[in-house]
């Protein structure tokens, strides 16, 4: 029995589909340049004044935060307490964890909208932010405080792309260049310097300088922004993705210089870390990472010989 070739030309209009499928799906998650940078760090000598996030291990893996009912978003640490805050965005609250992921206390948050980030400052001093309103609310947390109004805080609109259903996502603050870096999430994704927010001195004029770096933005291969962490020592700007399960570090000019996948079989990890929403690093560069379904994560970095 004689057999019919398949034509040619279908097969070829099928590999050359499957392509250009390809192709878009590489540029959508910008698989090109991660790997790009892959590449370049195998012969690339190692930064000295690198983090080296590669280098972290996960010590302590997806352990659940007892008592949430709420999703938690964004972590930040408070170098005089020796805790960390995050905060809720269905029934709000800031919340105070212990350094091994335990809740130390809850506090109610009137009038914030929909929070999805904070940020310390200084001793009892904070920003959280309002995510679809893009408003920016310094508030002041004593040991006894039980709840925050925001109508009794001062606060700024940044009002930049509110056509966009996608707004602030991170924090991140250099306590010595007095930056404030504020990250959208995406659709653009950008991260914003803010200069004179929070403001300090009521004796001094209240002027607000909004700066942001369109070329560091192109350059940072994730999908999207959920939270930002500034290390002090390094001046480095570290930038976590949840849809690219990836942590980036940006050196002072914001170019990649190292990153920490958060995938089954990376930095130690048993499991994907399902949906990463806040990093914090504390002063002896320990790293936190809050997921939800509220898990907590550790990474430490090994010991050097």
């Amino acid at each position: 029995m004689r057999r019919f070739a398949r034509p040619k030309p279908l097969i070829l209009l099928v590999l050359m589909i499957a392509l250009i499928l390809l192709i878009a799906i590489g540029r959508y998650l910008r698989l090109f340049e991660r790997a790009w940078f892959n590449l370049h760090t195998l012969w690339r000598p190692m930064n000295e004044q690198s983090i080296g996030l590669d280098q972290y291990r996960a010590v302590l893996e997806g352990q659940v935060i007892e008592g949430l009912d709420d999703d938690v978003s964004a972590l930040t640490f408070d170098p005089v307490r020796k805790s960390l805050f995050t905060v809720t965005n269905q029934n709000s609250e800031l919340i105070e964890l212990s350094l091994d992921g335990k809740i130390l206390r809850r506090i109610a948050l009137v009038g914030f909208g929909d929070p999805e980030a904070v940020e310390f400052i200084s001793a009892d001093t904070y920003v959280i932010t309002d995510e679809y309103q893009q408003r920016l609310i310094k508030v002041r947390v004593e040991n006894d405080t039980t709840f925050i109004d925001a109508a009794d805080a001062e606060q700024m609109t940044l009002g930049v792309h509110m056509s966009s259903n996608k707004g602030f996502e991170g924090l991140a603050y250099d306590s010595v260049g007095k930056r404030l870096f504020v990250a959208k999430e995406r659709d653009p994704m950008l991260i914003y310097e803010v200069h004179g927010f929070p403001h300090f001195n009521p004796e001094k004029s209240y002027a607000v300088h909004v700066i942001n770096n369109p070329k560091r933005d192109a350059g940072m291969f994730v999908r999207d922004l959920s939270s930002l962490q500034y290390d002090e020592r390094s001046g480095h700007l570290m930038a976590l993705s949840d849809e690219s399960r990836l942590i980036l570090e940006l050196d002072v000019d914001g170019r990649p210089l190292s990153t920490m996948a958060l995938r089954k079989g990376s930095q130690g990890l048993q499991k994907t870390v399902p949906q990463a929403e806040g990093i914090a690093m504390d002063d002896e560069g320990t790293m936190y990472l809050v997921s939800e379904p509220n898990l907590f994560y550790v990474f430490k970095k090994p010991a050097q010989p």
